[in-house]
């Protein structure tokens, strides 16, 4: 009995070592396979922006000067001491309006006397006639020498001449007494006075003041000897020859874009020696004079003929030593970058020229969490084609028209 018991016993403790040691080995087998097993983040989250298209023409910008349509230097046609000046400079005076008077003391005085010395040469002139009448009817009757008949008759003629001379003096002094008063020759915006009152002035004086009318305003510009041949052949026989297959705008020295489009007005007809140019002239409406003269301006010229022209957010764009490039989301989720050639800029979106195509996803926020190769995942946002915000699709406030198409204002354009 005592011999089964040690032998039950043994048996016993031997199953329960190999229970535990098959448990260890269990839990070291699970541990390690724990160790093993390298759980996959979850793919970064980055906003993108399905690429839309625009109608858009060939552009161009030029630097240009904005000029009065029509201009006036008053200037004193007298000598005199200037005694009233009636209009408040910078403002709008109307034609006709009575703008400086010049002391009038002197000229009336000349007025008088040539008054005077006409009546007398009128005066002259009749008794000549009477004369040569009364010749006339004795010379027949040989009451009168020819020679005394020829004198009279040169007297009479004489005499007509002085009234004539009479006439054309007092004329002149009529217009030199006028000349004290200036006047508007047009309506139109007077600007600083460079005489005060009190000043001698005369016709060798400076301007006066200058009268202008910015209401058209024209902006003059300089295109290449070249490029305006060559337009000049590409348009023979064209009825839209002057200009009106452009759109023509202006961005103001603040960089604001002016609301009024302007149309082709002028071409020179010769080139600038020593600058191989010709000039041009373009007109724009100018209502609430925002545009004065002189000022330097961007003139714009867009063609009317359009094409379909992918556009991208700025916010997309990056730029590294092998130039400007995006980074594109595929149809596998995975990133991929693209080097673009980049044309004009319109508002807060950049027209692709090449490099990425209508429909495709470019990634517009969270950029510094990728790079090229990585898989993500694209959440579509809505870009404000005018300002550049970013909204997500359902945003309320987001008019579903941009959306689904930009509507970008042509007119408000920057350059490259």
């Amino acid at each position: 009995m005592l011999k089964r018991f040690f032998k039950n016993t043994t048996r016993s403790n031997l199953t329960t070592s190999k229970l535990i040691f098959f448990g260890l080995l269990s839990l070291t087998l699970t541990a390690c396979s724990k160790e093993d097993v390298k759980v996959k983040p979850p793919a970064p989250a980055v906003s993108v922006y399905s690429i839309k298209s625009q109608s858009i023409g060939g552009y161009r910008e030029f630097v240009a000067r904005t000029e009065a349509s029509k201009e006036a230097d008053l200037r004193a046609r007298v000598e005199g001491e200037l005694l009233e000046r009636r209009f408040r400079e910078g403002s709008f005076v109307e034609k006709g309006q009575v703008l400086l008077r010049i002391d009038p003391a002197a000229y009336q005085a000349a007025l008088s006397s040539a008054k005077a010395d006409l009546s007398s040469k009128e005066s002259g002139e009749e008794n000549a006639k009477r004369n040569l009448k009364r010749a006339n009817d004795l010379i027949n009757d040989g009451y009168i020498s020819q020679s005394d008949f020829d004198r009279l008759t040169t007297e009479e003629s004489q005499a007509k001449s002085a009234v004539k001379s009479a006439q054309a003096a007092l004329e002149q002094a009529e217009l030199d007494l006028s000349y004290t008063t200036i006047t508007a020759p047009f309506s139109g915006l007077i600007g600083k006075v460079n005489f005060n009152v009190g000043n001698i002035v005369s016709p060798t004086s400076n301007a006066l003041a200058t009268l202008i009318i910015s209401d058209p305003i024209f902006v003059s510009f300089q295109v290449e000897e070249s490029t305006y041949v060559s337009y000049q052949q590409e348009h023979q026989g064209s009825k839209t020859k002057e200009g009106g297959e452009f759109d023509i705008s202006l961005r103001l020295p603040n960089n604001s874009e002016y609301p009024e489009s302007g149309k082709l007005d002028f071409a020179d007809t010769k080139i600038s020696e020593g600058m191989g140019t010709v000039e041009l002239r373009t007109v724009f409406p100018n209502p609430h004079n925002i545009i004065i003269p002189g000022l330097f301006v961007t003139l714009i010229l867009e063609s009317q003929k359009k094409e379909e022209m992918a556009l991208i957010p700025q916010a997309a764009v990056q730029e590294g030593q092998q130039g400007k490039f995006v980074l594109i989301v595929d149809e596998n989720n995975k990133v991929k970058q693209r080097h673009v050639v980049l044309g004009r800029r319109i508002n807060a979106m950049w027209v692709a020229e090449k490099g990425v195509a209508i429909g495709e996803k470019v990634i517009i926020e969270g950029l510094q969490k990728v790079r090229s190769g990585v898989e993500v995942r694209g959440v579509e946002k809505h870009v404000d084609p005018l300002v550049g915000t970013i909204s997500d699709l359902d945003d309320k406030s987001v008019d579903s028209s941009k959306v689904n198409e930009p509507t970008i204002n042509p007119s408000a354009t920057t350059g490259k």
